[in-house]
C-alpha cells in the first residue's frame, strides 16, 4: 500500500476532469463531439505511445525513477491544464493547451502504472502478481471514483476558481505531494537476471492473444469515460459523475473480494466470467429508461471490468521471464490503452452517425466477442499461476 499510493494519486488527478473535459470542449469551446471525444481519449494514446520505452526504463533503471518521472510529467500537465482554462476565451489556443495536458497526463500514467506494479512485484515476489496487479488497479479506478465526483464540484465553482483552471490547480499539487513522499522511498535491490531481455516486438506477440480479448473488454470503459457524460445529457438525466462513482466503487470491492480466485481459478476462467458480466452490464446500460438503472448498469459493467485485467495479466506475464517483467507488463497494457485511445473518436463517429441510443449497444456486441475468443484460447492456450 505504501507504494501502489502514487496509482491512486496519479488517478485521482486523470478522474478529475473526466466528467468535465467532454463537456468542456463540446458546449464551453464550441468544438465537435468527435473532438471532445478525442481530448480524453488522447491521454490514452499517449499512455500507449510510450508503453514500449516505459516498460524498458523500468527494466533498466529501477521502478522508482519511473514513479518520480510520471509525477514530475503529472505536475507539468496541471499546469497546462491550468492554463488551457486561463485562456478559454481563445477556445483553439485552449484546445491546444488542454490536448497537451493530456498527452503529459498519458505519460504520467504510463510511467507511474508499470513503475509500481513492478515496485510491488519486486517487494512482494512473483507468486503475488495478481494481487499487485488488482490493488494496482483498486487504487486506479478508485483514484478516479474519487477524483470524478470532486472534479464536476470544483467546476461549477464560480469565476476562474471554476472550470478546469482549478482542476489544473489542484493535478498540480497532487502531483508536488507525490513527489515529496516518493523521494522518501528507498529502492528495491535488484537481483541481475541471467537470461537477457527480448525484443519488445516479441514480447507483444506473446502476449497478444490475450491483449486482443483485453483490447474487446476494455472498450466498454472507454465508452463510459469519454461518452458517459454526453449520453446522459442528450438523454437529459443528471448523475454522470456519479455513475463514473458507482463504475469505480463497483470495481473496488469485486477486487477487494475476489481477486484471490485468479490464483484459485485461473487466470482465463476467471476473465471469462468477468467478460460476461461487463457483457450483461454494457447491454444494460444500452437498455436503460432512467438514469437511476443507467447508474446501476454502470455499476454491473465495473462489477465486470474489475478482474479483466489482472486475470488475463496473469497469463500474459507468465509467458516471459522476470527480466523482462516490465516489458511485458508495458506491452499487455498497449491493448488497453489502444481500446481507450480509438473508442472516444471512433464512439464520437456513431453517436454523429446513428445517435446516442446504440452507443453500449456496440459496447456490448464488441465485448461478446472477446467472450467468444477467450472460449477459443481456454481450448488452445493453458492458463497460467504465478510462480510460487
Amino acid at each position: 500500500m505504501s507504494v501502489v499510493v502514487f496509482t491512486l494519486m496519479s488517478n485521482i488527478v486523470i478522474g478529475l476532469p473526466m466528467a468535465v473535459i467532454p463537456i468542456f470542449v463540446h458546449s464551453r469551446l464550441g468544438f465537435s463531439t468527435i473532438l471532445a471525444g478525442f481530448a480524453v481519449s488522447l491521454q490514452y494514446l499517449a499512455t500507449f505511445a510510450v508503453r514500449s520505452w516505459t516498460g524498458r526504463m523500468v527494466d533498466r533503471t529501477g521502478a522508482k525513477q519511473s514513479v518520480l518521472a510520471g509525477l514530475v510529467a503529472t505536475v507539468l500537465s496541471g499546469v497546462l491544464t491550468t492554463i488551457s482554462g486561463l485562456v478559454q476565451h481563445i477556445p483553439w489556443l485552449s484546445l491546444a493547451t488542454l490536448l497537451g495536458s493530456r498527452l503529459l497526463l498519458g505519460l504520467a500514467e504510463s510511467l507511474i502504472s508499470i513503475g509500481v506494479m513492478v515496485w510491488n512485484i519486486e517487494r512482494a515476489g512473483p507468486a503475488r502478481t495478481a494481487q499487485v496487479i488488482s490493488w494496482n488497479g483498486i487504487c486506479s479506478y478508485g483514484g478516479i471514483a474519487l477524483g470524478a465526483p470532486l472534479g464536476a464540484v470544483m467546476a461549477l465553482l464560480p469565476g476562474l476558481m471554476g472550470g478546469v483552471t482549478t482542476l489544473g490547480m489542484v493535478s498540480v499539487l497532487v502531483g508536488l505531494v507525490g513527489l515529496g513522499l516518493c523521494r522518501g522511498f528507498p529502492p528495491v535491490v535488484r537481483v541481475a537476471e541471467p537470461a537477457p531481455p527480448i525484443p519488445f516486438a516479441r514480447v507483444l506477440l506473446r502476449v497478444l492473444p490475450y491483449g486482443t480479448v483485453l483490447a474487446l473488454g476494455s472498450l466498454g470503459f472507454g465508452a463510459i469515460s469519454s461518452c458517459l457524460a454526453l449520453y446522459y445529457t442528450a438523454h437529459n438525466w443528471n448523475g454522470a459523475a456519479a455513475a463514473l462513482s458507482i463504475f469505480g466503487a463497483s470495481f473496488v470491492a469485486v477486487r477487494l473480494v475476489f481477486s484471490r480466485e485468479i490464483n484459485r481459478r485461473g487466470g482465463s476462467a476467471v476473465a471469462l466470467v468477468s467478460l460476461t458480466v461487463e457483457t450483461m452490464g454494457l447491454g444494460a446500460l444500452w437498455l436503460a429508461p432512467t438514469s437511476f438503472l443507467a447508474g446501476l448498469a454502470t455499476g454491473l459493467t465495473g462489477a465486470g471490468l474489475s478482474l479483466v485485467f489482472p486475470a488475463l495479466g496473469v497469463d500474459a506475464v507468465a509467458r516471459v521471464g522476470p527480466e523482462n517483467r516490465g516489458a511485458a507488463l508495458g506491452a499487455f497494457a498497449v491493448f488497453f490503452d489502444v481500446a481507450l485511445g480509438l473508442s472516444g473518436p471512433l464512439l464520437g463517429l456513431v453517436i454523429q452517425s446513428v445517435g446516442y441510443d446504440p452507443l453500449f449497444g456496440v459496447c456490448a456486441v464488441l465485448c461478446a466477442i472477446g467472450v467468444a475468443m477467450l472460449i477459443v484460447l481456454r481450448w488452445r492456450l493453458p492458463s497460467r499461476r504465478p510462480p510460487g
